[in-house]
């Protein structure tokens, strides 16, 4: 996988190995795109194929493979912290609809605020580096 490779390389540079816990911890996530895994569901599916990870080292993975880009810390405003696996497609994180009787949670691929990105960095005359927009809402299976 690509991205393990680069992972390795990334880690390198920072003294950092590699790390089977590393590995299945960002596998997890690449393999769960779209789900918004929190730390404790991540740490579940971790331990199918490392059985002797700890809580605390997902946390710590977590945090390291976030710090480096790889992964997206989200706050749903649910009362915990999600993560995604960072696709690097563009500069923009894709927004959210979160249902607010199931709890769903719905990737908006489009982003409609590039107009209004515009005219904000040119009226205060501010560099916007990126945006996180959430809807809430109840969502089809719920209406």
């Amino acid at each position: 996988m690509e991205i393990m490779d680069d992972l390795k390389d990334r880690l390198k540079e920072k003294g950092l190995k590699l790390t089977p816990q590393r590995r299945a911890t960002l596998e997890v996530l690449y393999n769960n795109q779209g789900e918004h895994l929190n730390t404790e569901e991540i740490y579940d599916i971790v331990k199918e194929t490392c059985p002797e990870i700890g809580l605390a080292t997902v946390y710590r993975t977590l945090q390291l493979l976030d710090e480096m880009g790889l992964i997206s810390k989200l706050n749903l405003d649910d009362g915990c912290s999600r993560y995604e696996f960072n696709n690097h497609e563009d500069d923009h994180q894709h927004h959210h609809l979160i249902c607010q009787s199931c709890n769903c949670v719905i990737e908006v691929e489009i982003d409609l605020l590039d107009q209004l990105e515009e005219a904000i960095e040119k009226e205060y005359k501010f560099k916007i580096k990126d945006h996180k927009v959430k809807f809430f809402g109840i969502c089809s299976n719920c209406n």
